[in-house]
């Protein structure tokens, strides 16, 4: 998905109409009756080749105070600041009402980018409201049907350049991943961490169950109440980027929604409830795993650390909410153990406490996130791994499955964040998983990688004999060339 798109509007303009039009099928309740649509739903749009997140939003009603339309405007206010793009629709039958002005109002300030579609523009009733809608001062109106469908190739014509931007923008913020060592860097060895700018920062995503306290921990980052928090799970519904300056050290902050345990992460990545989770942790360098204090380790705990880990991220655990544990020392014992246990894979990784709500250790936070970075590009030179390989060998051979004998010959790093390395040996096939996790572990220890992933691959490399085949072919060779002569001394009788 390159950007998202929400869909704004007064109620019964037909905003759940076009977003059922766009995402394919009827996912948004449609009825004649306004006010239908009360919360934030989102879906995978396809318009011609351009693929993007569509937002459907709760009528904008001119209501300010705590009663239901002012928290389903506050609700959709938030989805004008999150989304890239806003689609606001005014009902061209109707004309324009003083509602549509104020909120055209709201949308100039506050939108990064606005559309203007003037939709039920089916026929020539609608023509005095599409030229009515040029009064918004937001650019020339789409005329739109989306209950019939017109209108969609305009609609496509205005997002196309808009789309190719976003993609632009995302290829330029996505960060150099499985960086591939030359033979002279693999060689040396020298650890060059990317230093973070204001262009590049170093790129960081807050990941974890809903109400784990996520959206807090960033407001205390910034000093400011930045996100919208609240004891209420799942406050948070997309992906939202903010770049700061933490402690000198230029970053941008992903905070996302929480990722529920019925949204099944390992078998389908893309619900809706937790796909802009999913992609910030592939647009980050280092994944803050945040757990609740009280409930740590449930099962979506540890899916979202393995999701991280196999997309080959550096991985920090925060345990959030310390300030309301007694037991510190015991808690804290107990929760090693069990990050020890439970999440194998990141042996090692930085384990921190925090506590969003009075800012307590969150230098010591800042401290684990750079240390993760930097073990996340390190390298090892080729001389030291291969006197390491020699002594874990020496100390525990690998097995000889079916009587044949697996040699480890030689082993370089060839990649980079995360640390990436292929051993040469015979049978690569036949080395059991387990042997394969020996190495992993003895990498880790010997070369102070505690915690990052770690991708070993076995690469085959037989005992080459310089003769083998050579009889054959020259005996094939020799025989040819008697043929030969045979065939012309019977042509000479």
């Amino acid at each position: 998905m390159s950007f998202s798109l929400a869909i704004v509007g007064r109620p019964n303009v037909g905003k759940s109409t076009l977003f059922n039009r766009l995402v394919g099928r009827r996912l948004a309740l449609v009825d004649d009756q306004p006010g239908v649509t009360r919360d934030l739903r989102e879906g995978e749009a396809r318009l011609g080749d351009i693929r993007f997140t569509v937002i459907d939003t709760a009528g904008l009603e001119n209501e300010t105070d705590d009663s239901l339309p002012a928290r389903m405007r506050r609700l959709t206010e938030r989805a004008v600041d999150m989304a890239d793009i806003c689609l606001f629709l005014v009902d061209a039958r109707t004309g324009l009402l003083p509602d549509d002005r104020v909120f055209a109002e709201i949308l100039r300030k506050r939108a990064k980018h606005v559309i203007l579609a003037a939709n039920k523009a089916e026929g020539n009733a609608a023509d005095a409201g599409v030229l009515e809608a040029y009064e918004l001062g937001l650019g020339e109106p789409i005329r739109l049907s989306a209950e019939h469908g017109e209108g969609m190739n305009e609609l496509y014509s205005v997002l196309l350049p808009l789309s190719d931007e976003y993609e632009e923008r995302a290829a330029e913020e996505a960060p150099a991943v499985e960086v591939s060592l030359t033979e002279e860097e693999a060689e040396a060895g020298e650890t060059q961490v990317p230093v973070p700018t204001r262009e590049k920062p170093l790129q960081i995503a807050v990941v974890g169950r809903p109400n784990a306290g996520k959206s807090t921990l960033i407001n205390a980052l910034l000093g400011e109440e930045r996100l919208l928090t609240g004891p209420e799970a799942g406050i948070t519904r997309d992906a939202i980027s903010v770049t700061m300056d933490w402690g000198g050290v230029p970053v941008r902050v992903f905070d996302t929604a929480g990722m529920r345990k019925r949204a099944k992460v390992q078998e389908k990545l893309e619900k809706l409830s937790v796909s802009d989770g999913i992609r910030a942790v592939k647009f980050a360098e280092v994944v803050v795993v945040l757990l609740d204090a009280a409930i740590p380790f449930e099962t979506q705990d540890l899916k979202i650390a393995d999701l991280a880990e196999r997309e080959g991220r550096a991985v920090v655990v925060a345990v959030n909410k310390w300030d309301i544990e007694d037991q510190k020392q015991e808690k804290l014992r107990w929760l090693r153990e069990q990050f020890e246990h439970v999440l194998p894979q990141l042996r090692g990784a930085p384990l921190v406490t925090v506590s969003a709500r009075t800012g307590r250790g969150l230098d010591k936070l800042q401290e684990a996130v750079l240390q993760a970075h930097a073990v996340w590009n390190r390298r090892v030179p080729t001389a030291q791994l291969n006197r390491w390989l020699s002594q874990m060998v020496a100390h525990h051979p690998p097995p000889a499955p079916q009587g044949k004998r697996i040699k480890l010959r030689y082993m370089t790093q060839a990649k980079t964040r995360p640390p990436g390395f292929v051993v040469m040996c015979s049978h690569p096939d036949k080395l059991p998983e387990s042997y394969s996790r020996y190495l992993v572990n003895g990498l880790r220890e010997a070369f102070d990688m505690p915690g990052t992933p770690i991708r070993l691959h076995m690469r085959g490399q037989s005992d080459r004999n310089p003769f083998k085949g050579r009889r054959q072919k020259n005996a094939g060779a020799l025989k040819k060339h008697l043929g030969s002569l045979q065939g012309k001394k019977g042509g000479e009788r």
